[in-house]
């Protein structure tokens, strides 16, 4: 871990320097707060279909994953079937794996009785969310946030939601600020969480 100086003379986490998508990516969405429901939806089940790859790799098939997916709006996802599994895993523009698409159908089925029980899934993300993000030493896989939250996820129905998953959409979501101490963003992404937090009375 540790600060990168970018061509531009800004100071980044070592991983969002390089390449430009990385940077931009750092810049301006991780670790900023995300209150959009469909956009929380996204996140997690591209953070599944991750699994096993880079995020890089995901990142760059994004628009294509969105195409096919409707823009992640759950109640369209929710009314997949097979012939949408069969559609998906023909198309090379993203992840072809069955069990990650039939994950993100089942999901999208868990996430409507999950805004229906909490009025959004903001409202239920959120209350996740750490109140006090200092600047980390370490970025851990896990932690005991992620891991209940995880189980907590399980235990409503949800697929490919383990605790590695989950902390990684925490991160990207801003439900923590683990940009560095020094990273240009950091301040920036904390000034804008605190905001959301306050908004959810977290």
């Amino acid at each position: 871990m540790r600060i990168v100086r970018g061509g531009d003379g800004r100071n980044r986490c070592w991983w969002g320097a390089d390449p430009p998508d990385y940077a931009a990516y750092h810049d301006t969405e991780w670790g900023f707060p995300v209150t959009d429901d469909r956009r929380l939806f996204e996140k997690i089940c591209l953070e599944g279909f991750q699994a096993g790859l880079s995020w890089l790799t995901i990142l760059r098939k994004r628009e294509r994953f969105r195409e096919l997916f409707c823009e992640f709006d759950p109640e369209i996802v929710a009314r997949f079937d097979d012939g949408d599994v069969a559609r998906l895993l023909g198309d090379a523009g993203i992840v072809r794996h069955e069990g990650k698409i039939r994950s993100t159908i089942n999901n999208a089925r868990r996430a409507l009785d999950l805004a229906s029980e909490w009025g959004s899934l903001a409202r239920y993300f959120w209350s996740w969310a750490e109140s006090d993000s200092p600047p980390p030493d370490e970025l851990p896989a896990t932690t005991p946030t992620s891991t209940a939250l995880a189980k907590d996820l399980k235990r409503r129905g949800w697929t490919f939601v383990g605790p590695t998953t989950v902390y990684a959409f925490m991160q990207a979501m801003g439900l923590v600020n683990d940009h560095l101490d020094g990273c240009w963003v950091r301040d920036a992404a904390e000034e804008a969480r605190r905001t959301t937090l306050s908004a959810f009375g977290t």
